[in-house]
């Protein structure tokens, strides 16, 4: 096991007996910038998505003392962001619940001389593209895996699906993308 999930499990313990603020604000360090991409993604607004993230904290610490029984506070934090983000839309829009997401750029550039970064920025434009033609579902499996660096079997609980239909889903994002670097290397 790694460090940083042992240092979460110690924190998520101390909130939960010791009622610790110092553990729940390195918690809330630790999770607040992947929780708000990650309600930016269902959202689709950043203030909103923040308020959706601090009150999901809310939420944590309002329950602190159930937090003994949590095995994995990943998923368990993911899954209350997950949650309220879908309670705000169902709010806002009964009718339609759609993702509406703004363009991640996923790479991170070395030192590259102008025309490979013009090159390099039209690639990610095309790939970011891609990623947002794809079906909700495979869409967030892929973020949840390929930028949230979760392992396949959190993903799919957060997604509520099953471990074998996210790895369908991460499969056909792979090849999706696949087919558009392809193309743009011809």
């Amino acid at each position: 096991m790694n460090t940083c999930t042992d240092n979460i499990k110690k924190w998520v313990w101390d909130i939960a007996v010791n009622d610790s603020m110092e553990s729940f604000k390195l918690i809330h360090a630790n999770y607040y910038m992947k929780l708000l991409r990650f309600v930016t993604m269902y959202i689709g607004e950043t203030v909103v998505a923040e308020e959706i993230v601090s009150d999901s904290f809310l939420s944590v610490w309002e329950s602190r003392q159930s937090l003994k029984a949590i095995t994995n506070f990943n998923s368990y934090i993911y899954a209350v962001a997950k949650y309220k983000s879908v309670s705000y839309l169902r709010s806002k829009h009964p009718q339609l619940v759609e993702l509406d997401e703004e363009c991640i750029d996923m790479f991170i550039h070395t030192d590259t001389t102008p025309e490979q970064e013009l090159i390099s920025k039209e690639g990610v434009l095309k790939l970011n593209a891609a990623i947002n033609k794809l079906p909700e579902k495979c869409k967030l499996a892929f973020k949840l895996v390929r930028e949230e660096k979760m392992k396949y079997k959190e993903a799919a609980e957060v997604l509520g699906i099953s471990q074998k239909t996210l790895e369908a889903h991460i499969a056909k994002a792979v090849k999706t993308l696949r087919g558009v670097i392809e193309t743009d290397s011809l």
